[in-house]
């Protein structure tokens, strides 16, 4: 539908609790899954970074998730339901950091979610690898906590150039 601003770390609206979405037939929320998916592939487009958006990325204090992993999936009201005791240290951007910021921070090797489609199908998902750190990510913004919040050492903290120079081929952002 449209390509909307993403909301950059520092917007209050990024620190906020997200509330549950309530009407799925709504035109507001069909109008806002479209949105996430338009923003998301403008963002690959033009930087060839972004696997995921959140609704209060794009100034929607409510539960909705676009993950893009092979397959554009949109989650509803998701809810990590169970995770892996082990862990792993992962590197992560945002678009809220317009993709210049990266950082490693600790994430579960896998979580179960609970979600809703579209549709008003209940889903249960259990994630590893790649979709797994992605989810987290992603449902974080809906509690209000951005990457930066769960980075594992301030001495992991660079810019893109240098992520890119260093790091992205041992990342989940390798080509």
């Amino acid at each position: 539908m449209a390509v909307r601003p993403t909301l950059q770390l520092g917007d209050p609206l990024l620190r906020t609790r997200c509330a549950e979405i309530t009407d799925l037939r709504a035109p507001e929320t069909r109008r806002l899954a479209a949105d996430l998916r338009d923003t998301l592939a403008d963002w690959v487009r033009r930087t060839t970074y972004g696997r995921g958006i959140a609704a209060p990325q794009i100034g929607a204090a409510v539960q909705m998730v676009c993950a893009s992993l092979g397959d554009h999936r949109v989650l509803v009201n998701p809810v990590i339901t169970g995770r892996s005791e082990e862990s792993w240290e992962a590197w992560e951007a945002c678009l809220s950091f317009s993709v210049e910021i990266f950082c490693q921070v600790r994430r579960a090797r896998w979580v179960d979610i609970s979600y809703l489609s579209l549709g008003g199908e209940r889903h249960a998902l259990r994630a590893t690898g790649d979709l797994a750190h992605l989810l987290q990510h992603e449902i974080d913004h809906l509690a209000g906590i951005v990457a930066v919040d769960r980075i594992t050492s301030i001495g992991t903290l660079c810019m893109r150039s240098e992520f890119e120079r260093r790091h992205r081929d041992d990342s989940p952002y390798r080509r």
